[in-house]
């Protein structure tokens, strides 16, 4: 326990997100401070959203800037979080029509990596 209440409270969003606390050597480092407090502490705190909603908008905003390391991160904490690979897949259909079909297949490459390899009997529906 920190004496700052902000990052405390992004600690323990980060440990329900991610399912692990993050690392104390990395949580000493200035940036991590800034992230744990303002980012997690702050925004992903608001009572306005719900963290599944949160964790959806995030790889939604990953996916069409490309930032395929953040979304991999964030996609673990979807699947951390209980969010269906079904639903995941959908959002990356979606997002495909916006952000352009590369943009969609790059994400769907995430979420097999994630998520693991597609079942085979699932893929060959009639």
């Amino acid at each position: 326990m920190s004496e700052n209440p902000r990052f405390d409270k992004g600690v323990e969003v980060m440990t329900k997100l991610f399912g692990r606390a993050p690392d104390e050597t990395v949580l000493s480092s200035d940036f991590m401070q800034v992230t744990a407090t303002h980012l997690f502490g702050d925004i992903w705190s608001r009572p306005g959203l719900k963290m599944e909603e949160r964790s959806m908008i995030t790889i939604a905003a990953l996916t069409v800037l490309g930032r395929e390391n953040e979304l991999k991160t964030h996609l673990r904490g979807a699947k951390h979080l209980g969010i269906s690979r079904e639903k995941v897949e959908e959002m990356m259909l979606h997002l495909a029509h916006y952000g352009g079909w590369p943009t969609g297949v790059a994400g769907l490459r995430k979420v097999e990596e994630v998520y693991g390899a597609q079942d085979p009997a699932k893929a060959t529906k009639e």
